[in-house]
């Protein structure tokens, strides 16, 4: 027994010895000794992306010699200044965004397209903002939409692609987010986005009157009755121009405005 009990302390020690010995692996080498390193042919990439670039602007200038050929008065403006505008044909909306038909994905689909970007990172823009997608139908562009920083801006009418159209557009993602905010309890970021909206509508009511709610739960009393009291007036404003819908729907706000201006001026 005492024979059994030595032999496997011995065999115990032996496979201890045999795990801590080092293994060695016999395995071929990547380079073998005295070969020499390929050299990279730097000169010979760079020629190729040379003319990987000359290629793409030989496509580029024959897109927009069609695109030019092919327009006609406002048309022809925008692709000259490089930016979207409704009408436009494929070939032409290329022109204005400056690529070739790689830097998009072309959806067709009972004789519309929707040209969206190929790739996120590297998206097609125009000298406005990058584009998110281009509706075509009958051949024309029906409407497109800017990726811009708060959020997507559509442009479907005349209307919208002017400098009060997009002042519009922009205080509306304005408004949104910051009644995000607001709902969140993120007054003073929500409060950030209502003056940013509010510069570029200082006229519409409902901004002022988000304005006067935002300083009043902040406890910003004085600021709050100034916009309370604005508020108001534009509503009369509005009413004297006789549009009576935004007075009507306001009606209730009109009245909160009145029922806080009691209590500030009670302070």
């Amino acid at each position: 027994m005492r024979t059994m009990t030595k032999l496997g302390i011995l065999a115990l020690v032996a496979v201890s010895v045999a795990a801590c010995q080092t293994r060695q692996v016999q395995q071929r080498p990547i380079i073998g000794q005295g070969t020499r390193v390929p050299e990279v042919q730097v000169d010979d990439a760079a020629h190729g992306a040379a003319e990987y670039q000359a290629m793409l602007q030989e496509q580029r200038d024959a897109i927009a010699a069609e695109a030019l050929a092919t327009c006609a008065g406002d048309i022809c403006a925008a692709i000259a200044r490089g930016e979207l505008a409704l009408g436009m044909t494929e070939v032409q909306v290329m022109a204005a965004t400056r690529t070739t038909p790689d830097a998009w994905v072309v959806r067709h689909v009972d004789g519309a397209a929707i040209m969206v970007p190929r790739s996120a990172r590297h998206a097609p823009g125009d000298m406005i903002a990058q584009v998110a997608m281009v509706h075509v139908g009958d051949g024309q562009v029906r409407s497109y939409s800017y990726d811009e920083a708060q959020g997507i801006r559509l442009v479907s009418t005349p209307e919208d692609a002017t400098t009060a159209g997009r002042a519009r557009a922009l205080a509306e993602m304005m408004l949104r987010e910051g009644d995000d905010l607001a709902a969140r309890g993120q007054f003073e970021l929500a409060l950030n986005r209502y003056d940013r909206a509010h510069v570029l509508r200082p006229e519409d009511p409902e901004v002022t009157y988000r304005v006067a709610t935002t300083l009043d739960k902040m406890l910003r009393p004085i600021e709050a009755e100034i916009q309370y009291r604005l508020f108001l007036h534009q509503l009369e404003l509005d009413r004297i121009r006789a549009t009576g819908e935004v007075y009507a729907r306001m009606a209730e706000a009109m009245l909160y405005a009145r029922e806080r201006l009691v209590v500030l001026d009670r302070r």
